[in-house]
């Protein structure tokens, strides 16, 4: 039986509310005790012993939305190397995103990435599966059958249902199976033709913006429907304060929603965009510094309930051309915890609540095991120097895709050493 002790370690789990000094006990795979009082429990015959020297360990990271090559683009990622990116960044869970070629809308291509990933994935790797066939907005798929499979939700991925009845239609169908959807909005028509947030900082570049209205206007349709069938609904990204109003009314109101934002709104704002620097170009695009503020201040209060990376690799051909030209995404499963600790760092954030947001909320959201040191759990855990000072590089970067809008960032905060169920998969 292999064990490994942390000692000296800050322990961190949002799930028992747990902020002390203390040790952390791994043994087969399992935590055996994490905490204050697993200090004066003996340690297993011939373990490891980790001076943690003050550092924190916290659950491994939950990223629900990454989207990954694999099938059809392999050249932009593959599961392989988008696994070895997340454990390099503190991940040990992903839910991998439908939109591959061809889309993943049945019961073949969920169990070909559950194949993939236990063969060539050094994490947990959890499939989603489309709402509707080939993400043609119409038919829907068969959700029992791919919730069988393993699909642990379903969403459009970057794609928008327009149509209200197939919406509400899925919401149904998925409340019955116990499935949540999880649901990107932006009304095409408003959007157009626009590349970044609307205002006057666009009309500045001379770039065709998006308003706010064209994510906040869809989402309220779908958080109207979510009441009226009380299914179960994720908004996937929002990025607005007036999306956040939105969302709190209907958690007051009573209904199943929850939401995400992705870690490039949270401590990114428009203005970053600069001299067209394509890497910025993102869905949603990235908002004014007023945004961004409403989007801290909703996550701390718990309107927002997780973030994401939302890992999206794009390549030379589709990045290096003029902005308007360019596709949108990000990659971020490396700089996840880093850029996120920005917010503890400067006080917007708790480390128990950043945490939580990371890790244990999405595990409990989606139904995955993970984001807990609870004993008995599995041993998915992250070893972190929430100080030390590092810069995001190109030449370090793990993703076979390099479109970080970090590139050349100063960074508090590097992972030491990653476990998943036990075992080490990164260790720095």
């Amino acid at each position: 039986m292999s064990a490994t002790v942390f000692q000296n370690a800050r322990i961190v789990d949002p799930s028992r509310g747990i902020d002390e000094k203390g040790t952390v006990i791994v043994a087969d795979g399992k935590i055996l005790a994490a905490g204050a009082d697993a200090q004066n429990q003996g340690a297993p015959e011939n373990a490891d012993i980790v001076d943690c020297q003050g550092h924190a360990v916290i659950p491994g990271l939950v990223d629900s939305r990454v989207f990954i090559g694999e099938p059809g683009a392999e050249h932009r990622e593959t599961i392989a190397s988008a696994s070895r990116a997340a454990a390099a960044g503190g991940v040990t869970s992903v839910i991998m995103m439908p939109d591959t070629i061809p889309v993943i809308d049945d019961v073949a291509l969920v169990e070909f990435v559950k194949r993939t990933a236990r063969d060539t994935a050094t994490i947990n790797v959890f499939p989603a599966a489309s709402v509707t066939k080939g993400f043609a907005g119409k038919e829907l798929s068969e959700f029992g059958l791919l919730h069988e499979a393993g699909a642990v939700m379903l969403t459009e991925g970057r794609s928008t249902i327009s149509n209200a009845l197939v919406m509400r239609r899925a919401l149904t169908y998925a409340r019955d199976l116990g499935i949540t959807i999880a649901h990107e909005t932006q009304d095409p028509h408003l959007a157009s033709s626009g590349v970044m947030n609307e205002g006057l900082f666009a009309s500045w570049l001379g770039l065709p913006g998006i308003p706010r209205e064209a994510e906040t206007i869809p989402l309220s349709r779908d958080l109207m429907l979510a009441a009226l069938t009380g299914g179960r609904y994720h908004a996937a990204k929002i990025s607005t304060a007036m999306s956040a109003a939105a969302i709190a009314r209907a958690k007051n109101e009573g209904a199943d929603v929850s939401a995400g934002i992705s870690i490039n709104h949270l401590t990114l704002n428009e203005n970053d965009i600069g001299d067209y620097r394509t890497f910025f170009r993102l869905s949603p695009p990235l908002r004014t510094e007023d945004d961004r503020v409403a989007m801290v201040e909703a996550l701390k209060n718990g309107v927002v309930d997780i973030i994401v990376s939302s890992h999206d690799p794009q390549d030379v051909d589709t990045k290096r051309l003029p902005f308007a030209e360019a596709e949108a995404g990000a990659i971020g499963l490396e700089t996840l915890l880093a850029a996120s600790l920005r917010l503890y760092h400067n006080g917007d954030l708790s480390l128990m609540r950043l945490v939580e947001c990371l890790s244990t909320a999405p595990a409990r959201l989606f139904g995955l095991p993970g984001g807990t040191l609870r004993p008995g759990a599995d041993a998915d855990l992250t070893l972190v120097d929430l100080d030390a000072p590092w810069i995001v590089r190109e030449a370090d970067i793990r993703s076979l895709s390099k479109n970080t809008c970090f590139e050349g960032a100063r960074m508090q905060g590097r992972v030491l050493q990653t476990m998943v169920a036990g075992r080490t998969v990164f260790s720095a």
